[in-house]
């Protein structure tokens, strides 16, 4: 089980790496609440995406009702962050689960 702080470090980078898309692409998106749920650490990393930015950052105990979600262990998440884990296995095999509306999944494909 990954940490906290690697969870908080894991967040971070993926942060950073949503900066580096391109801002056109991400403008149009619609206004959102985005969280990651770590179910072995019981914390949800909470954040809001207006104007393509992702802000407002906060840790909540427990469970997360967000739009877009995602939902994994912290090493999973680690994992990903890393590189180790490719989204697409990971989630085929159900070790992460991502919840959010339809539109907002081919929204969300369309930034890759």
């Amino acid at each position: 089980m990954a940490t906290e702080a690697e969870a908080r470090a894991a967040i971070d980078s993926l942060i950073a790496r949503l900066s580096e898309v391109d801002p056109h692409k991400l403008r149009r998106l619609p206004d959102r609440s985005i969280g990651v749920m770590l179910l072995d650490l019981d914390i949800s990393y909470v954040g809001d995406m207006k104007g393509g930015r992702l802000h407002n950052v906060r840790v909540e105990q427990g469970d997360c009702r967000t739009d877009v979600r995602l939902v994994c262990d912290s090493d999973e998440l680690v994992a990903l962050d890393d590189g180790s884990l490719h989204f697409a296995h990971a989630w085929a095999t159900g070790r992460v689960r991502l919840d959010a509306s339809l539109r907002d999944l081919l929204r969300l494909r369309a930034l890759a």
